[in-house]
């Protein structure tokens, strides 16, 4: 990737061994303002580039972890009651749906 000025293909060639390799960050570093500039002219590498990223995935998908959304979640809501308890607010003892129809009648009614 240390070649100057590079053509079209030879910046997909470039592109796809980052994605192989996990090195996009070090890619994008690489480029020129006159590659990237290419790069965003051209629908062909675009088109070409999701190609490379399909093949990346088919190879590579024995190797690939879908995350446990359960765990973040459960996580969220960790943080979400420390935050609760920092601020010291008070915890939610009934639902306002909870109370009787005829105590709510009664407040209606000013009683």
């Amino acid at each position: 990737m240390s070649k100057i000025d590079r053509e079209i293909h030879e910046l997909l060639v470039d592109y796809a061994a980052a994605l192989r390799d996990g090195e996009i960050p070090l890619f994008l570093k690489s480029l020129s303002r006159q590659e990237a500039a290419k790069i965003a002219a051209s629908p062909e590498f675009r088109h070409a580039g999701e190609l490379a990223r399909v093949i990346n995935s088919a190879g590579f998908a024995d190797k690939f972890v879908t995350p446990d959304v359960g765990l973040f979640i459960s996580r969220v809501d960790a943080k979400i009651a420390s935050r609760l308890r920092k601020a010291g607010a008070p915890k939610p003892r009934h639902s306002p749906h909870a109370k009787g129809m005829s105590e709510a009648r009664r407040t209606e009614r000013g009683l």
